[in-house]
């Protein structure tokens, strides 16, 4: 069907309306907080756990779409809805100056490798996990130790909160409490409480599993939450990879309060 040009400044009206509801990715604001870490260190999760504690989304009802629009991915869109200032951004980006307000997510890395490892076999990666130890290849964002040492030095004085991945697990309403204090806002325990519960591994994994509710692209036969078990390492990375991993990153596991 040829289309006259009434009708095509018509939809490019249309096109531009729905545009302004929307801000470039890029524009950011001195007072947005971004939750950074390195990849498989509790990052989708933060999204949950912000949805629920600032908006009052349930985790256990609302899909994982809801979190990811509230709580945008730098990777992941080009375009973003403000719904407030600040907005909370989630990211694997190294220090940037624009970062002011840090939430940097902290995991053993032993961990995160296996599980990175997992990850981007499930996306079609043809490696060992050796060679993804000791070379960093498709690891996409450079060597655990590097993006871990970077931040820490936080070369552009961001105000910054670091949250482990572990302590998270373990009591996670006590590190909403640490998140909410750092952010300004007030939030009763009870509602901490329920926002912990509902976004516990074992729910939000079976909710997966009931509802097929995960990443738009990720493959519908895989798990997105695999295993999220504190110190997987032990039983999935073979010690010849443990060694070459200590090897570079030893220090900085040490510096973290790994043993």
């Amino acid at each position: 069907m040829i289309q006259t040009l009434k009708e095509w400044r018509r939809r490019r009206r249309r096109e531009r309306k729905f545009l302004q509801r929307f801000t470039p990715i890029t524009e950011l604001a001195a007072e947005d907080v971004f939750v950074v870490g390195y990849p498989k260190s509790g990052n989708t999760w933060f999204q949950e756990l912000i949805a629920g504690t600032v908006y009052g989304v349930s985790p256990l009802l609302a899909p994982l779409s809801v979190a990811q629009e509230l709580v945008p991915d730098l990777h992941a869109t080009p375009f973003f809805k403000r719904f407030a200032t600040p907005m909370f951004f989630k990211s694997h980006h190294l220090p940037r100056p624009e970062f002011r307000r840090v939430v940097y997510l902290l995991r053993d890395g032993r961990d995160v490798m296996v599980s990175l490892y997992h990850y981007r076999q499930k996306r079609g990666a043809t490696m060992d996990l050796r060679q993804l130890v000791q070379t960093g290849d498709n690891a996409l964002y450079g060597k655990w130790p590097v993006h871990v040492t970077a931040w820490l030095a936080n070369p552009h004085q961001a105000q910054m909160l670091v949250i482990k991945y572990e302590e998270l697990r373990q009591d996670t309403a006590s590190q909403l409490a640490r998140f909410c204090d750092f952010i300004g806002v007030t939030r009763e325990r009870s509602l901490l409480e329920s926002v912990a519960g509902q976004t516990s591994f074992e729910k939000m994994q079976a909710k997966e599993i009931q509802t097929s509710d995960g990443h738009a692209d990720w493959p519908k036969d895989q798990l997105f939450r695999r295993r999220g078990k504190v110190g997987s390492y032990k039983d999935e990375m073979p010690p010849e990879v443990l060694e070459v991993f200590m090897a570079e990153a030893g220090d900085t596991l040490k510096r973290c309060g790994y043993a």
